[in-house]
C-alpha cells in the first residue's frame, strides 16, 4: 500500500469515482535513456528537431552540437563561428536549418545538413543575444538580448525589419505564438510582454505578478496560455487573451526555474531548475499533480523541452552533459508516419486529374493518386526546400523549383530527372510553370528576375528584369503570349513571352504579392496579396473589374481560377481556403480544416475537387460539387448525417465545434483524450468527412466538426437500428471498461 497523498485525503471521499491517485514512481529518481557528452563547458540551450531525429545544443564552449536522439552519437563536426557562449538554440520549423544566438551580438543561420553557414550572420543588437526562435512558418526570426530590445528578422534575407522596445531591463527569452501573430517576451524587469508580429504594438498591458526576474516562456499548442519560470522558484500559466493568470502558480522547486515549455499536445509542463531537478506538472487537474523527474543531474537544470510526439524530453545541464529521458515507456523513438515532414509550399494536380504533386519544405516532391490519397512512387528529393511544382501540359513530366536556386524536371513514370539541373538564378527559386505547349518553363527568383528556359535543353532564353524585390508567382496566359508576375514589390508585370518587354503599365496591390493567375481565357487577371485582399483585372485595360474580395483575415497565400472561370479559389495564413465568385466577387463558400497556414490551392482540371496544401504538413482534397451560397454564418462543415440532432445535455457547454481525434479503435476523442462517441467500423472509411474527401499527410486523421449536430454516447445507440443495438451497447461497454472508466451513474 503507497503512502496516502493530500490529494487522496482531500477528494478521494468526496468523489471517490472520480478521483484515483496513484503515487507509485511519483517524486522517485528516473534514469535517462542516453547521456551525450561532448560539450567541454555548461550546455545552456537544447532542442529537437520537428522530426524527433536529432538534438541541436548551444555550450559556453562557443560550440553548437547536432546529436542523434537515439544514439546520442554526434552527426557532424561541431558549429564553430560564434566568439562568444551560444546562448539559444533552434531549429527551423522544416528542419532544414538551425538557428543560433550568442553573446557575440550575433545570430547565425546553419545548413542543418552540412553544417555550413547559410548568410552572413544576422547584426543589429548592442549586446549579447539572450534567446532566438524561428516563425512557425519559417519566415521570420525573433531575437531577444541584453540590449532590452526585441528584433524581428527576415529569416531568407536576414535582413532587420523591427524593433521592439518597451522592456526597463534585459530580455530573457522570446517567442512566438503558434500561429505567428504574437510574439511574447521575458525580462529582468520582472514583466512578460506580448505583441502583434506584424506591427509591433503590445496587445495587453504587461503580465506582471512575479516579484522577481521572469527566466523562460512559452505558448501552449493552441496559444491559448503562456507558460513562464522565475526566480521565485515559481511556475505560472497565463490566459494569452487577457494576460490573467489561470490558476495557482505552481510550486516544488527549491531553486530558481531556469526553463519552461509545454508539451505537444498541451496537457504537461515541463520545468527545469538550479536545484538540479527538472519536473513534469499536470495542471490541469483538480487539483494539480506533479511527477518530479530528479537526479543524476550533478548541476544546475539549464533547459529543457519536449520532443516532438511527447514521449521524450531533452535537458542540458551544467554539468556539460544532455540526457533523454522516457516520459512513459523506455521505449526508443518511433520512426515518423509516411507522408511529407515540412511545410507543404506547393500542389498540382495532372491535366488528366488523376495525380496530384506536392512540394515541400522537407525537400521532397511527392506524387499522389488523386482518388486514394496514396504515394504513387518514391519521392523526389532537392537539397533544400521546394517553393514550387507543376506538371507539364501532357503530364508526362514534372518541374519543381527550390530555395537551393536551381530547377529541375522530373519523368513521372520513372521517377528521374531528365536533364541536368535548370542553373542561372542567384536567389532562391520561388515559381515555376511549363507553357501551354510544354516547350518552355517559366521561373521566378529571389533574384528578383524571371527566367524562361528551354524545356527540352535546359538552356536559358531569356531574363525579365523589372521587379525590385523577390518575385513570388509567376504563369504563362493560356495562349502562351503573356506572362504574368507578382512581387514582394508590390507590383503585379504583364510581359511579352517573345521579346521579353512589358505591355502595359504595372498593376499594384498595397502589401505583397503572393500569387498571380490567368483565367482560363486570358482576359481577366487575379492576384492574392499580404494586404489580405484579391482584386481581378483585366488584361487588356489594366483596370479592376469588380470591387477587391475580402473575407480573410490575413495575408493571402494562393490564387487560381476554376477550369471554366466562373469561381475564384484562395488560401491564407489564416487557415481557411475561401471560393468566390469570379463575375460578382462574392464569397460562396469557407473551406476549413487546415489547423496552420494554408500555402497553396488549385482546382483539378475538370473543377470537380480543389487541393490545398499547407503549412501543418497536409495536403487535403476538398469536394467542389457542393459549391453552393453561404447563408448567414454557416460554416461548411460536412455531416454525415442531418437527421439525429440530439445530444446529452451536459455535453452541450464545452463540445461546440470542437476538435476530435479518432483512433484506430473506432473511439472519437476530445482534445484532452476524452471519449465523445464511438464510429461503426463500416463508417470509418468515410473520415474525415466531405467537403474534404481525405488528408494526406502524418499522424492521425484529425476531424474537425460542430458536435451538437450529432448524438452522443447512449443516445446515439437508441436512434440505430434495433439489430445494432445490442452489438452497439456491448462494445461500448467494453470499451469503457477497457479504459478504465468509473461507475456508470
Amino acid at each position: 500500500m503507497h503512502k496516502t497523498s493530500k490529494v487522496s485525503e482531500v477528494y478521494t471521499p468526496k468523489y471517490p469515482s472520480l478521483v484515483r491517485v496513484n503515487t507509485k514512481g511519483i517524486h522517485q529518481p528516473r534514469i535517462p535513456r542516453l547521456e551525450l557528452h561532448g560539450h567541454t563547458s555548461d550546455i545552456i540551450s537544447v532542442g529537437f528537431s520537428p522530426d524527433g531525429a536529432h538534438i541541436v545544443s548551444g555550450s559556453l564552449d562557443r560550440t553548437i552540437r547536432l546529436w542523434d536522439a537515439r544514439t546520442g552519437e554526434e552527426v557532424m563536426k561541431p558549429l564553430e563561428g560564434h566568439l562568444g557562449p551560444v546562448t539559444s538554440v533552434s531549429f527551423s520549423p522544416d528542419g532544414t536549418h538551425i538557428l543560433s544566438g550568442s553573446s557575440d551580438k550575433m545570430i547565425r543561420i546553419w545548413d542543418a545538413k552540412t553544417g555550413v553557414e547559410v548568410m552572413e550572420p544576422l547584426k543589429g543588437h548592442r549586446f549579447g543575444v539572450t534567446s532566438i526562435g524561428f516563425s512557425p512558418d519559417g519566415s521570420h526570426i525573433v531575437s531577444g538580448a541584453v540590449d532590452k530590445t526585441i528584433r524581428v528578422w527576415e529569416a531568407r534575407t536576414g535582413e532587420e525589419l523591427m524593433e521592439l522596445g518597451g522592456h526597463i531591463s534585459m530580455v530573457t527569452c522570446v517567442s512566438f505564438s503558434p500561429d505567428g501573430k504574437h510574439i511574447a517576451s521575458a525580462s529582468l524587469d520582472s514583466t512578460i510582454r506580448i505583441w502583434d508580429a506584424r506591427t509591433g504594438e503590445e496587445v495587453l498591458e504587461p503580465l506582471k505578478r512575479n516579484p522577481a526576474t521572469v527566466t523562460s516562456i512559452g505558448f501552449s499548442p493552441d496559444g491559448a496560455h503562456i507558460v513562464s519560470g522565475s526566480w521565485d522558484k515559481k511556475i505560472r500559466i497565463w490566459d494569452a487573451r487577457t494576460g490573467v493568470e489561470v490558476i495557482k502558480p505552481l510550486t516544488g522547486h527549491t531553486g530558481p526555474v531556469t526553463s519552461v515549455g509545454f508539451s505537444p499536445d498541451g496537457t504537461h509542463i515541463v520545468s527545469g531548475s538550479s536545484d538540479k531537478t527538472f519536473r513534469v506538472w499536470v495542471p490541469w487537474t483538480i487539483p494539480w499533480t506533479r511527477e518530479e523527474i530528479v537526479k543524476p543531474p550533478k548541476g544546475t537544470v539549464t533547459c529543457v523541452g519536449f520532443s516532438p510526439d511527447g514521449k521524450h524530453i531533452v535537458s542540458g545541464s551544467s554539468d556539460n552533459t544532455i540526457r533523454i529521458w522516457d516520459v512513459r515507456t523506455g521505449k526508443g523513438i518511433t520512426d515518423p508516419c509516411n507522408g511529407h515532414f515540412g511545410m507543404v509550399a506547393s500542389v498540382r494536380f495532372s491535366p488528366d486529374g488523376t495525380l496530384i504533386v506536392s512540394g515541400s519544405g522537407d525537400r521532397m516532391i511527392r506524387i499522389w493518386d488523386a482518388r486514394t490519397g496514396k504515394e504513387v512512387m518514391k519521392a523526389l528529393k532537392h537539397a533544400f526546400a521546394i517553393s514550387s511544382v507543376a506538371f507539364s501540359p501532357d503530364g508526362t513530366h514534372i518541374v519543381s523549383g527550390s530555395w537551393d536556386m536551381m530547377i529541375r524536371i522530373w519523368d513521372v513514370r520513372t521517377s528521374k530527372e531528365v536533364m541536368m539541373p535548370l542553373k542561372g538564378h542567384t536567389g532562391g527559386v520561388t515559381s515555376v510553370s511549363f507553357s501551354p505547349d510544354g516547350t518552355h518553363i517559366l521561373s521566378g527568383s529571389k533574384d528578383k528576375t524571371i527566367r524562361i528556359w528551354d524545356a527540352r535543353l535546359g538552356e536559358e532564353i531569356m531574363k525579365l528584369e523589372g521587379h525590385t524585390s523577390t518575385v513570388t508567382s509567376v504563369s504563362f496566359s493560356p495562349d502562351g503570349t503573356l506572362i504574368v508576375s507578382g512581387s514582394w514589390d508590390r507590383m503585379i508585370r504583364i510581359w511579352d513571352a517573345r521579346t521579353g518587354k512589358e505591355v502595359m503599365k504595372a498593376l499594384k496591390h498595397a502589401f505583397a504579392i503572393s500569387s498571380v493567375a490567368f483565367s482560363p481565357d486570358g482576359a481577366h487577371i487575379v492576384s492574392g496579396s499580404w494586404d489580405m485582399m484579391i482584386r481581378v483585372w483585366d488584361v487588356r485595360t489594366s483596370k479592376e473589374v469588380i470591387m477587391p474580395l475580402k473575407g480573410h483575415t490575413d495575408d493571402v497565400t494562393s490564387v487560381s481560377f476554376s477550369p471554366d472561370g466562373t469561381h475564384i479559389v484562395s488560401s491564407s495564413n489564416d487557415k481557411t481556403i475561401r471560393i468566390w465568385d469570379a463575375r460578382s466577387g462574392e464569397e460562396i463558400m469557407k473551406l476549413e480544416g487546415h489547423t496552420r497556414i494554408v500555402t497553396s490551392v488549385s482546382f483539378s482540371p475538370d473543377g470537380t475537387l480543389i487541393v490545398s496544401g499547407s503549412d501543418d504538413m497536409t495536403i487535403r482534397i476538398w469536394d467542389a460539387k457542393v459549391i453552393r451560397p453561404l447563408k448567414g454564418n454557416t460554416s461548411m462543415r460536412s455531416i454525415v448525417s442531418s437527421n439525429s440532432i440530439s445530444v446529452l445535455p451536459n455535453f452541450q457547454p464545452f463540445l461546440q465545434s470542437e476538435s476530435c481525434f479518432v483512433h484506430a479503435d473506432g473511439w472519437i476523442r476530445g482534445s484532452h483524450q476524452e471519449l465523445i462517441f464511438w464510429v461503426l467500423p463500416e463508417w470509418r472509411q468515410f473520415l474525415p468527412w466531405n467537403p474534404c474527401i481525405f488528408i494526406i499527410g502524418p499522424g492521425k486523421p484529425q476531424v474537425h466538426f460542430d458536435l451538437l449536430r450529432y448524438v452522443h454516447g447512449l443516445e446515439w445507440i437508441r436512434c440505430r437500428p434495433d439489430e445494432s443495438r445490442q452489438c452497439m451497447s456491448h462494445f461500448l461497454l467494453r470499451s469503457m471498461a477497457n479504459h478504465d472508466f468509473g461507475p456508470l451513474d
